[in-house]
């Protein structure tokens, strides 16, 4: 079974280095780039082609893993029918009121807008003020710091594009999807993540199915603040997914 790793908005593949040495040798697991994150994945003009294009890239693959922005592109594939089963780390399915979906895109818009206008150093340095980030100064010094390194050699206007056609402003809703194919979906999220901790009690509300695993000691990232945890908690996810999907 073949088990791909979609990494955060303005993260690399690199982002999942931890995690990856912590899980078993015999997991056949390998982090891949998202759209808009490296020239061999550019951003299709559409939600839709984007996925599809992302699912050509990941032909084989049976079981998708995605942390935030990258776990938005899995559903998608899931919604699509073009993976097997997926493991969401901190998603959001989409938003279903259209005032909200006209804010946010307006948000992303905007810092879109910073990205081609200032670059990726500075957009990195506001994105990260960002209340969803406040308990990432809980890892190692040296760990934020190489990722900053990483994150910093993205390209701006890539990066803005990726906002401009897969920002939750432009992501359908996917409440659905994952509600009728919960049986081969698995939620994780931080302990201290309490946006996101809301929303999966609020989709396992509707589904009481849908499995959800919390990491405790980690607020949104738990692939830099507790990347031990976080394999552990996959290999479990996977063994699932295995015998159900």
């Amino acid at each position: 079974m073949r088990v791909a790793l979609l990494h955060g908005f303005a993260h690399t593949p690199a982002s999942w280095r931890e995690v990856l040495a912590a899980l078993p040798p015999d997991l056949d697991a390998r982090a891949v780039v998202t759209p808009g994150h490296d020239p061999s994945a550019p951003v299709a003009p559409t939600w839709d082609q984007t996925i599809d294009h992302l699912a050509a890239a990941i032909r084989g693959t049976t079981i998708v893993v995605g942390y935030s922005f990258g776990a938005r592109l899995a559903l998608g594939l899931l919604a699509r029918e073009a993976i097997a089963g997926t493991i969401l780390i901190g998603v959001h399915p989409g938003l279903a009121d259209d005032a909200a979906r006209g804010e946010r895109r307006a948000a992303d818009a905007a810092w879109a807008a910073r990205l081609r206008a200032e670059g990726t150093a500075a957009f990195l340095t506001a994105w990260e003020l960002q209340p969803t980030f406040a308990t990432q100064t809980r890892a190692p010094l040296a760990v934020r710091d190489r990722r900053r390194v990483e994150r910093g050699s993205l390209e701006p206007h890539a990066l803005a594009a990726a906002l401009d056609v897969l920002g939750l402003g432009a992501m359908p809703d996917l409440r659905e999807t994952l509600v009728s194919r919960h049986r081969c979906a698995h939620l994780i999220v931080g302990g201290d993540d309490d946006k996101f901790l809301a929303v999966a009690r609020t989709l396992q509300h509707v589904a009481p199915a849908l499995p959800i695993d919390v990491v405790d000691g980690s607020g949104h990232d738990p692939t830099l603040e507790a990347p031990a945890a976080l394999a552990a908690t996959l290999v479990r996810a996977v063994a699932r997914l295995s015998m159900l999907c």
